[in-house]
């Protein structure tokens, strides 16, 4: 797994990028997408959590944001280290910048990433639920995202978290 200089993840964050990223190459293969919209997928896996061992305060110099709570922060940042490389995608820059919340305004790329970081295998819990909705990914692309981010609110509510704007916004785009 190649990651860019800037990079700062531990071995277990590393780990956790080459579950997902594997998901996102076995969908993307079972889906047979071409190959441009592969490398996307796997771009999206790979840099979504290339930041996510920064210290905070580095994290909050980089994106500016003294108020979101900390583990909302390296998704912003990670887009933000790309486009100061001359990464221009929109869709994977989103797909990045929002995959801790959410966005209505998400292609294909970014859904997919917040389902893999959600399913993928090495999480504890609802292993069964998750493993099945892992499988059904490629051929029930859409209805499998409403049950994920429909997990994910559900989680929320249950342990009396914040819900943040854009997660409400993108439960309401889907209905």
């Amino acid at each position: 797994m190649t990651l860019p200089a800037w990079a700062q993840v531990s071995e277990k964050r590393l780990a956790h990028i080459e579950r997902v990223t594997m998901l996102l190459n076995t969908w993307a293969a079972a889906m047979r997408l071409p190959r441009e919209q592969v490398l996307l997928w796997l771009d999206a896996g790979r840099l979504h959590d290339a930041v996510r061992d920064m210290p905070t305060e580095e994290l909050r110099a980089l994106t500016g944001d003294r108020q979101s709570p900390e583990g909302l922060l390296h998704g912003p940042a990670a887009a933000l280290m790309l486009e100061r490389e001359g990464e221009s995608r929109r869709e994977l820059l989103d797909a990045i910048r929002y995959h801790t919340v959410g966005s209505t305004s998400w292609g294909m790329v970014g859904k997919a990433l917040y389902m893999a970081d959600f399913l993928e295998p090495g999480r504890k819990f609802a292993r069964t639920d998750r493993q099945f909705l892992v499988g059904l990914v490629p051929t029930a692309f859409d209805a499998v995202f409403g049950q994920v981010v429909r997990m994910r609110l559900e989680w929320a509510v249950r342990e009396g978290n914040y819900i943040f704007p854009e997660t409400v916004s993108l439960w309401n785009n889907l209905r």
